[in-house]
């Protein structure tokens, strides 16, 4: 299935990194959304022995391939993280892949609706076949906090990736729906509880249609 082939109600699920997108769309799915998470696709794109890999290997140099034919993911990102260029050849080999296998993935799921989720969805303009953008967002000081503990990276380098990313500002102007992330987990699941039982009512109505 291609996005022109996607009759469900689907909401494009984004926020910034270290946002809390994973638990609000582990929620969605528990409340029976249909999930599809593009990260998890990218990865497996670029696992052992796939077309995006090699393809990898010929514009940045087999290096970035260690002996045993997987990618050294640590080296690629810090190949990129500083050089636009390369970010874009290596978005051009990604990208395409990611959202045909997203779209294809998305026809094999069953759901009372479909979350598409997309981190980079505002950079990358990912909307064909999106009814509504939801936004996690979370303070910026919240996010240099969950980066550190969660991968170990000083202050700087989490404010380096920060800085890396749209603001907080374009990604809101994008967004349908925004759920502020700055409290419990508690609070965050009583605010994705609200937005998917407004998404049911917009999903049955569509489908009525």
């Amino acid at each position: 299935m291609d996005r022109t082939m996607n009759t469900r109600f689907t909401v494009g699920l984004t926020g910034g990194i270290a946002s809390g997108k994973g638990l609000v769309a582990d929620r969605l799915a528990s409340l029976g959304a249909a999930v599809v998470d593009t990260d998890v696709i990218s990865r497996e794109q670029t696992e052992a022995g796939m077309p995006a890999l090699a393809e990898i290997g010929r514009q940045f140099g087999a290096g970035l391939i260690r002996g045993d034919g997987t990618l050294d993911r640590a080296r690629l990102r810090e190949h990129v993280f500083s050089n636009p260029e390369a970010r874009k050849r290596l978005e051009a080999i990604l990208h395409p892949r990611i959202r045909k296998a997203a779209w294809e993935r998305a026809g094999r799921t069953a759901g009372s609706y479909l979350v598409m989720v997309v981190p980079l969805l505002v950079e990358t303009g990912f909307t064909d076949g999106i009814d509504r953008v939801l936004v996690i967002d979370a303070p910026r000081k919240l996010q240099i906090g969950r980066l550190r503990e969660r991968d170990g990276v000083t202050r700087g380098q989490a404010m380096a990736i920060l800085a890396s990313q749209v603001s907080r500002r374009q990604r809101r102007a994008m967004a349908d729906d925004v759920i502020l992330n700055d409290g419990s987990r508690r609070r965050l699941i009583g605010k994705v509880d609200e937005v998917h039982a407004v998404y049911v009512r917009q999903a049955k109505v569509l489908s009525e249609h």
